[in-house]
């Protein structure tokens, strides 16, 4: 099958520290080639790929020192130079949100949406009432719930290749918490927890320009007690090893999470979650056995007291069952057949 892949343009596919939607296009991507699909990737030439690369900006826009730079150009000259080629392939899957709508309502039957964010903004239902010929794939069902009318063709979780990270038998007694400091992340909670826990915090996480005034007045205060430990952003080279080493992940979100993929990274190390009852969790963190699902400081405290029983060989065989990128793939190929009208779709999730 011919399939184009049209990937955000912010950071580099896969990101070389933080980030969520490229990275799971770069996992994407290299799955289906490796299933023996021809595989072309819209992104900046930045990206590291096994697909054929069509590089439409010279650099990934966040990691970009250019003082002066426009998201929406860069965007548009990409889509242009998707259009422009469009006649190549059989399916066209976009990852850029709804931006692409207007410009492909003659090709949108072949087209496949996934949605990465959040949905629950007031602008956009007007958006997907006035666009119901783009087929859509959430990537939790949580996340259609704003949007129930949507046209859904289905629910695919993400994936990571099986040996991007290394599983590890013997933690090394530290919680970690591993993203972007926000406050609907709440790295503040991870610290009050590992304090009342008495347990060692290691914090890898990014500081986006819009979340400075909130690490500056919540978090930096909280860091100088000697149970924590900020590390600043990782990639993947540092993950296994940061991960791997943890008793468990906290994950204290305060947010309808979309996804999370770190939670399926710690899986993939063997590391059981304690994850806040928000989102997409419950449809993540099997409870009791990859991680514990709370809502208070004390039920996250009194799982911590837990976790070293969960088998740690056991969250990675689920890893592997659920979250590999060779099954996300397998299931897009489901949904590009299905929309090509080769094969029934049975809904993944």
């Amino acid at each position: 099958m011919k399939i184009a892949q049209i990937a955000p343009l912010y950071e580099a596919v896969p990101p070389k520290l933080y980030g969520g939607t490229e990275r799971v296009v770069a996992h994407l991507c290299d799955a289906l080639v490796d299933q023996g699909h021809d595989v072309t990737l819209f992104a900046a030439a930045d990206a590291s790929t096994r697909a054929h690369l069509v590089p439409t900006r010279d650099r990934a826009i966040r990691l970009d020192e250019a003082p002066l730079k426009s998201d929406l150009a860069a965007n548009l000259t990409m889509l242009n130079e998707v259009k422009r080629r469009s006649h190549q392939f059989e399916v066209l899957h976009f990852h850029v949100d709804m931006i692409h709508f207007p410009m492909f309502e003659q090709q949108a039957a072949r087209t496949v949406t996934t949605l990465h964010g959040r949905l629950d903004l007031k602008d956009l239902p007007a958006v997907y009432r006035h666009w119901p010929e783009y087929g859509l794939v959430s990537i939790s069902n949580h996340q259609r719930s704003p949007l129930p009318f949507a046209s859904w063709l289905a629910t695919v979780p993400h994936g990571v290749p099986g040996s991007l990270l290394r599983y590890c038998a013997q933690p090394q007694g530290y919680l970690a918490f591993l993203g972007r400091i926000s406050p609907e992340k709440r790295p503040d909670v991870a610290i009050r927890i590992a304090q009342r826990a008495g347990l060692p915090l290691k914090i890898a996480a990014k500081v986006d320009a819009v979340d400075e005034a909130y690490f500056e007045a919540v978090v930096r205060p909280l860091l100088d007690d000697p149970l924590i430990e900020y590390v600043g952003e990782i990639g993947d080279a540092e993950k296994s090893a940061f991960l791997g080493g943890a008793l468990a992940l906290l994950f204290p979100i305060d947010w309808p999470e979309p996804f999370g993929l770190v939670m399926i990274e710690s899986f993939a190390c063997g590391t059981p979650v304690v994850a806040w009852n928000c989102g997409s969790v419950p449809e993540v963190v099997e409870h009791g056995k990859t991680g514990f699902i709370v809502s208070t400081d004390s039920e996250a405290i009194a799982a911590l007291d837990l976790v070293s029983a969960l088998d740690r060989g056991s969250v990675r065989a689920a890893f592997e069952r659920r979250f590999t990128a060779e099954s996300m793939a397998s299931s897009y190929l489901q949904v590009y057949s299905a929309l090509l009208g080769s094969e029934p779709l049975r809904q993944v999730s």
